[in-house]
């Protein structure tokens, strides 16, 4: 099996996939998935598809992680491996579909707007 390349984003967070059959390792930017992403929450989201298709210790990941925060990184990283996943067996997508991994979160920061301390909030108003 040649090695299989997904991408997948989460507001800024860009995650770069590159799949190969191994024993379960997952490499981002040259460290361990646990040095990482110490928190076991986080982990658990990376590993999510893994788990659904009980194929957790069949590959081996190598990831470039870039941009955003912890949990953005996280959320891209799962989109990125499902997409993988998909690429090597197309059978799969009903299931990680159905868990809500193949869908991209478009959500973002919404821009401030003039005028306003925050993109929403309103400066304090007193008629006196």
């Amino acid at each position: 099996m040649e090695v299989i390349n997904a991408i997948g984003r989460r507001k800024e967070a860009v995650a770069r996939v590159y799949l190969s059959e191994g024993k379960g390792q997952i490499t981002i930017n040259n460290r361990d998935l646990s040095n990482y992403f110490p928190a076991a929450t986080l982990q658990y989201i990376v590993k999510q598809p893994l788990n659904v298709l009980g194929v957790a210790g069949n590959f081996d990941i190598k990831v470039n992680l870039d941009g955003g925060g912890v949990t953005g990184q996280a959320q891209a990283l799962r989109l990125a491996i499902a997409r993988a996943l998909v690429k090597i067996n197309p059978e799969d997508k009903p299931a990680l579909r159905a868990q809500g991994f193949m869908t991209r979160d478009s959500r973002v920061v919404e821009r401030k707007k003039p005028g306003r301390p925050k993109a929403r909030k309103r400066f304090q108003f007193s008629k006196r």
